[in-house]
């Protein structure tokens, strides 16, 4: 039997360090090469605090042992401060899911044994680094997700300022569009400040809505009490709170674009931040593209960045952002299962982005009135959110390219002529007619 010494070039790592972290400590388990027997490791396994005195000293001491990748396994957040402040010490990090580094059933289950099944993987390049993008758009990132949930706390707001009104018997919202619209608003404040009178608060409204004078009068009239008032007062000033907090982020949001530049590929990159595309002009031609706007322009970037080197094709992409469907092959069985959870701040952008595209009349409007007819709403706007990702890859790759519209008769221009006249014939037997076809004389 022939005994083959190690082989570093096919993913295997000689000196790694795997981290099992919980809140308060993680489990680090340290592997390197023995010093004088060839072919032996020696491996040490010891809790570490998560304060950051404590890991700025393990992230010494895996750098005296010449550690070349530390992996640590997904946690809720608490992964966090291990990876970035070994990351600012100079350390490889790789963040790998919890689903790829499952311990084998029927083992004892362990911090530290986790911590070592973690580190024999990752030494034989049995693991795969998660996508954590740089410092920059992390604080991105994290701007545009509070800037969302905020956005969905003050819709919940909104709601709970109708419930009240339903409750004190006034049906504003029956007759109103949009209960915060300029002359919405101005009849909530009047109801707050103590205005009762139906004729009054319906000579509040603007525009359109002076039409609909009598049936204003109707909806106002109710039971408003004095109650109703104080939890409106309250309710409406939390509204105007988050509508602020929201404006702050907005300016936070292009303040940190302005900072973020993409990768310069040219042959002669010029030094500092003029040396790439500003992130928020990538951000400006992702919004040319159909059912995106610029908050969700912005989104995307926070969430797959500015270098598309991590994700070396769109499908890449793709694959990564769960919008394709997962395959399974098992013999000459060749089947589809679902296709994952993937970033769900990146698909609820794009799903909103979809549903726009899908109404309007362009090729990804055209584009998903093909899918829908024979694979359902559900699965029509999966498609389209696919297609605007595949678009927005190339807009970020290239800084030189730029969205062009195809054209919402662009399938029918492409259609071969004789698939097209066979699914019509097809078509009209199927209704019960005879079809002879004659060519059309020169």
């Amino acid at each position: 039997m022939e005994e083959l010494g190690e082989d570093h070039d096919d993913g295997t790592v000689a000196r790694v360090a795997a981290i099992d972290i919980a809140k308060a400590s993680g489990m680090v388990c340290l592997r390197v090469p023995h010093d004088t027997i060839e072919g032996r490791r020696v491996q040490k396994v010891w809790t570490v605090a998560s304060t950051t005195n404590a890991i700025l000293e393990l992230g010494d001491k895996l750098v005296c042992q010449g550690v070349e990748r530390v992996v640590m396994e997904a946690t809720g957040s608490y992964w966090r401060p291990f990876f970035y402040i070994l990351e600012a010490r100079g350390l490889q990090c790789w963040l790998v899911n919890a689903r790829d580094v499952k311990n084998v059933p029927g083992r004892p289950k362990t911090d530290k044994l986790d911590a070592v099944w973690l580190a024999k993987l990752a030494e034989r390049g049995m693991v795969r680094a998660s996508f954590v993008p740089p410092k920059p758009v992390r604080r991105l990132r994290d701007f545009t997700r509070t800037r969302t949930v905020f956005v969905q706390e003050r819709t919940r707001h909104k709601h709970r300022v109708d419930k009240a009104l339903q409750d004190a018997q006034i049906k504003l919202s029956g007759v109103v569009s949009d209960l915060f619209g300029m002359s919405g608003r101005a009849m909530l404040d009047a109801l707050a400040a103590g205005e009762r009178s139906p004729r009054i608060l319906a000579d509040l409204a603007k525009g359109s809505l002076v039409k609909k004078k009598p049936a204003l009068i109707e909806a106002l009239t109710g039971q408003f009490e004095n109650h109703h008032a104080r939890l409106l007062r309250v309710l409406l000033g939390t509204v105007d709170h988050l509508t602020a907090q929201i404006d702050e982020l907005d300016r936070l949001i292009v303040q940190t674009l302005e900072e973020i530049t993409t990768p310069h590929d040219g042959p002669e990159p010029g030094p500092g931040p003029s040396a790439g595309v500003s992130a928020r002009a990538v951000a400006e031609k992702l919004d040319a593209v159909p059912g995106i706007g610029p908050a969700t322009a912005q989104i995307i970037l926070a969430e797959i960045g500015t270098d598309m080197s991590r994700f070396p094709t769109p499908e890449h992409l793709v694959s990564w952002a769960k919008l394709c469907p997962r395959t399974i092959q098992s013999g000459a069985k060749n089947t589809t299962g679902p296709a994952g959870r993937g970033n769900p701040w990146l698909k609820g952008a794009l799903g909103e982005a979809a549903n726009a595209a899908a109404r309007t009349d362009t090729f990804l409007g055209a584009r998903y009135r093909r899918i829908v007819k024979r694979r359902g709403h559900a699965k029509a706007l999966v498609a389209v959110a696919r297609s605007i990702l595949v678009i927005s890859w190339h807009l970020i790759n290239d800084p030189d390219a730029v969205y062009q519209e195809l054209g919402s008769d662009w399938h029918q221009r492409h259609l071969n002529p004789a698939r097209r006249t066979r699914d019509l014939v097809r078509q009209l037997q199927a209704l019960g007619h005879h079809v002879i076809l004659e060519p059309v004389p020169a």
